[in-house]
């Protein structure tokens, strides 16, 4: 599964550090800050259009948004950017 939000671009913090407190005395026992990654929560959702049900992968944040509660229950039509599947950009 891509870890790329089909609806904001949401794909996580790369800056996110590790950190394990070795709860000793002296700077011989510093904390490593070791660099990890923060994915964002992503899910897989079926939505009903026109043509048929769509599958998008989008973060939590955007599931709980008015905008995609709108185009959810079918007030709003679905924007063609969203049914774009992510692309990377490397």
């Amino acid at each position: 599964m891509a870890k790329v939000c089909q609806v904001s671009g949401k794909t996580g913090n790369t800056k996110a550090k590790f950190i394990r407190n070795r709860h000793s005395q002296g700077w011989k026992y510093k904390a490593p800050h070791k660099n990890r990654t923060q994915h964002a929560n992503l899910q897989s959702v079926r939505v009903n259009t026109p043509n048929g049900k769509v599958t998008l992968v989008i973060a939590t944040s955007v599931l709980k948004s008015p905008e995609f509660a709108a185009v959810a229950c079918g007030l709003k039509p679905i924007p063609k950017a969203w049914l774009k599947k992510p692309s990377y950009n490397v």
